[in-house]
């Protein structure tokens, strides 16, 4: 089904409203040898770590949360995250003077954990990502808190999009971009701005071989789901694909390409030493694809890669390094 992308128009003016809830996250040519001989070229870093609560998810939280009624969004939100959309709602209710109350599996990352606390958020564990939904569906019946979901819909697609206006802004005339993909919802925002500014500009999607319910939904031309997420990039380990961030995907995205455990933690290694960057596996997921699949078919182009977050402890972060 035919699901609408959200206009340049309409992105503009989400990005207006926003305001000063977010940040507008720099953009970074990384230079130098290494780089150039691991990936051919010498990408630009969309540094979407930088944004408030460490992550893109902000955007579409935000704009999920900004079109509640003044009623519902006293009444607070819930939301279901591995993390970093959790820490994104967490934030957002803060931004404006609500409450969350967000559920995660017992396996997040602890840093994860203790941010949503800092933001205000009540946490509540589970044991896996599929009791978790079922949980946030309890919430919202017993507590009356509208859910805001981590990847899916037109609001948050549109929300995500104006990362894709940013970037465009930032570096006019790129060859391609390459995005981290989990539920879609980034790639599914940020795509269908690049397009519609720049149609001449690649749009290489990218999922770890352990979560790619973007892949097989791709093969199957509808929705589909995985039985377990099994990577290290637990950011991007959503269970299932679904109708509209698929859409855009399917519409605006090029090429998906997976990468696995053993690449992203080289890529890991690659931005600490040659980007000084800490990031979580997600966040390397974009570098691995251009030093991995995408090495030969991007050599020598104008890249820009979507850095999407960094919420790591100290602890995980070296332990995945040094394994």
């Amino acid at each position: 089904m035919e699901q609408r992308a959200p206009t340049l128009e309409e992105v503009r003016e989400a990005r207006a409203r926003l305001g000063n809830l977010i940040v507008e996250t720099p953009v970074w040519r990384w230079r130098g040898d290494e780089i150039e001989r691991a990936a051919g070229t010498q990408p630009l870093l969309k540094l979407e770590l930088f944004q408030f609560a460490g992550s893109f998810k902000p955007r579409g939280a935000l704009c999920v949360m900004l079109a509640l009624p003044p009623d519902a969004l006293a009444r607070g939100v819930t939301a279901v995250s591995a993390g970093n959309h959790a820490m994104a709602v967490g934030y957002a209710a803060r931004a404006l003077g609500t409450t969350a109350k967000v559920v995660m599996p017992r396996t997040a990352n602890p840093a994860r954990v203790e941010g949503c606390r800092a933001y205000g958020a009540e946490v509540v564990l589970v044991d896996d990502v599929h009791q978790a939904f079922a949980k946030v569906k309890e919430i919202e019946a017993a507590e009356g808190r509208s859910f805001v979901h981590p990847f899916e819909g037109p609001l948050t697609a549109l929300g995500t999009a104006t990362l894709g206006l940013e970037l465009c802004a930032q570096a006019p005339g790129l060859d391609a971009v390459v995005i981290p993909i989990g539920g879609g919802g980034l790639c599914a925002g940020v795509a269908a701005a690049v397009k519609q500014i720049s149609p001449r500009t690649q749009i290489f999607g990218v999922e770890p071989e352990g979560a790619d319910s973007m892949h097989r939904s791709f093969r199957s031309g509808k929705p589909e789901s995985i039985e377990k997420v099994r990577t290290i990039a637990d950011s991007l380990g959503a269970p299932y694909a679904l109708p509209y961030s698929f859409a855009l995907c399917q519409k605006f995205v090029d090429e998906l390409v997976l990468v696995n455990d053993d690449q992203l933690r080289a890529a890991m290694r690659l931005m600490f030493r040659g980007a000084k960057l800490a990031v979580e596996p997600a966040g390397a997921a974009a570098t691995a694809a251009l030093c991995g699949p995408l090495r030969e078919k991007l050599a020598g182009k104008n890249v820009a890669i979507i850095v999407c977050g960094a919420n790591l402890d100290a602890a995980t972060y070296g332990r995945l390094l040094n394994e």
